[in-house]
């Protein structure tokens, strides 16, 4: 592939690495951010006594441990602003942002800190487009992450947040406005706007995130000659996985490294299975290593028909985060995984709340090689705290959807 293909097809050669170069850069640099990392205040308890160099690859990588955004959160509490993950002092970054929670995250202009350059070069964007930014500016950084990225590719932002939206269709007219960048739907607020103005936009490409973009929405989008995709980003980790195609899965960023694992777990599925959404990040300023983001997605097998190598995922498919209150008590998927490594017959655990009459009851669905329910009653009621009724499935006899608990009630009538 030469390079004026290469620079006109892909953001860079990143995106075409063969699994074996992946890998090598992969050797390279996780044991770089693992010393990073070890080194942070935030992972004294969990990381200090790490050997950097045994950790070289996926598979070494899921024997540490997952770190939460509750644990972050507590951390900031007791060591503001961040928890002591942060890899320089506060006042050397260029931003702070706080989402809520309260949480904070930092920030840094320059080098396309969050990473999103590559997904609008996969819609298209660079030198010469006008990109109308809809994202907010106010304290939380979405707008800020993807002005940086418009920077990234050479393009200029009209910084225009929400609302307004008169005004919205008038500088994207005055100003000649080609991109739009900000959340699915309020695309398709200005575009009606317009329309009732009778104001013709030259709006012909779309980068959304930070909701579902449902397909009626792409389409209405595509018949007015708009070509949008969307990507999968947060304030603490920026882009994760973005579309270079519509409806091919989204491809993970070349910044990261991408886990899914079972709820409440650190322990990898098998691919395609449903899990969480664990992401390690390569950035030198704030190392988050094994991060949950309590989203649900799965392994999308091959490679995208776009060429890039990457592994895909489907997409956000849920919350992992499946705390349910029965019979006045929290259980949490910590729980069930806590349930799962108790017993050696115990391959997996589905926990059900369902109702009985007036009052809440819970089923506990046991994958087991062996054993009945008489086996299994006493950790249940150690762990979960709650007794409940005991089902023996067989092996594999359980849905592989992301699901460790299941709220069937209904409060309806």
């Amino acid at each position: 592939m030469s390079d004026e293909i290469l620079q006109d097809t892909y953001f860079d050669k990143l995106e075409v690495q063969s699994e074996e170069e992946r890998a090598a850069r992969l050797a390279q640099l996780l044991p770089e951010q693992i010393e990073r990392a070890r080194r942070l205040a935030g992972y004294q308890d969990s990381l200090f006594a790490v050997d950097p160099n045994q950790v070289k690859d996926l598979a070494s990588l899921s024997d540490l441990p997952v770190l939460r955004k509750s644990q972050l959160t507590a951390a900031q509490e007791q060591t503001p602003p961040f928890g002591g993950f942060a890899n320089k002092p506060a006042n050397k970054f260029d931003y702070f942002f706080q989402s809520p929670g309260p949480i904070y995250e930092p920030g840094s202009r320059g080098d396309d800190w969050w990473r999103i350059g590559r997904f609008l070069h996969a819609v298209g964007i660079g030198s010469g487009d006008i990109v109308q930014n809809c994202f907010g500016y106010h304290l939380t950084p979405a707008g800020v992450i993807f002005e940086s990225g418009a920077w990234a590719v050479g393009a200029t932002v009209l910084p225009a947040g929400t609302g307004q939206t008169e005004l919205q269709v008038l500088s994207a007219n005055h100003l000649g406005t080609t991109a739009y960048a900000g959340t699915p739907d309020y695309l398709k607020v200005i575009l009606d706007k317009a329309d009732s103005m009778d104001v013709e936009l030259s709006i012909s490409k779309a980068a959304v995130s930070g909701g579902a973009l449902l397909a009626p929405t792409r389409q209405y989008y595509s018949d007015r000659g708009i070509f949008c995709l969307q990507t999968y980003a947060t304030a603490d980790l920026g882009n994760i996985a973005y579309e270079s195609t519509p409806d091919s899965g989204l491809i993970v960023d070349e910044g990261i490294i991408v886990e899914i694992v079972t709820p409440g777990t650190g322990e990898p599925v098998v691919d395609g299975e449903v899990g969480e959404v664990v992401v390690t990040t390569l950035n030198p300023d704030y190392p988050l290593i094994r991060f949950a983001t309590g989203d649900l997605s799965a392994v999308l097998r091959g490679v995208s028909p776009c060429g890039r190598t990457n592994m895909r995922i489907k997409g956000w498919m849920g919350r992992a985060d499946q705390a349910t209150k029965i019979k006045g008590l929290f259980v949490r998927p910590e729980q069930v995984a806590q349930l799962v490594a108790a017993h050696p017959k115990i391959d997996r655990v589905r926990v059900i709340a369902k109702r009985e009459g007036a009052m809440d009851a819970m089923i506990v669905k046991i994958e087991a090689k062996g054993g009945d329910a008489t086996d299994f009653s006493a950790i249940i009621a150690e762990i979960l705290k709650i007794k409940g009724e005991i089902e023996i499935v067989e092996p594999g006899g359980l849905p592989r959807d992301g699901l460790v608990i299941e709220d069937q009630r209904s409060y309806d009538g």
